[in-house]
């Protein structure tokens, strides 16, 4: 039980983080250009590289929150596909892991 306690934990920290990263990002990307035409270009290239990353942190949240769900419905740590308990050391490098390592590589994920 402590290691969903603790699992829940760093879910939630990760959240709390990529939640902040979203509001920078937004900011950065709100921020006003620069009328010059080449450093315009820079920030251009910066801007869409800061929503691929807004992309992923959101793409990110929501993996967070499906977790999250499986916490509260008891059914964390065990495998969408075949129903097998997600191995610890797994769910301690992915917390948001949904699928054992051998499901996981059979999807290719």
């Amino acid at each position: 039980m402590t290691d969903i306690v603790q699992r829940k934990k760093a879910l939630l920290a990760r959240l709390a983080e990529l939640d902040e990263r979203l509001h920078s990002i937004e900011a950065e990307l709100d921020a006003p250009h620069t009328n010059d035409i080449e450093d315009r270009a820079v920030e251009v290239e910066d801007d869409d590289v800061l929503e691929g990353l807004g992309h992923q942190g959101e793409a990110e949240i929501g993996r967070i929150l499906a977790a999250l769900k499986r916490i509260r419905a008891g059914e964390y740590g065990d495998c969408a596909s075949c129903g097998e308990a997600i191995a610890s050391a797994r769910l301690d490098l992915v917390p948001e892991a949904t699928m054992c390592v051998a499901c996981a590589a059979k999807a290719g994920i």
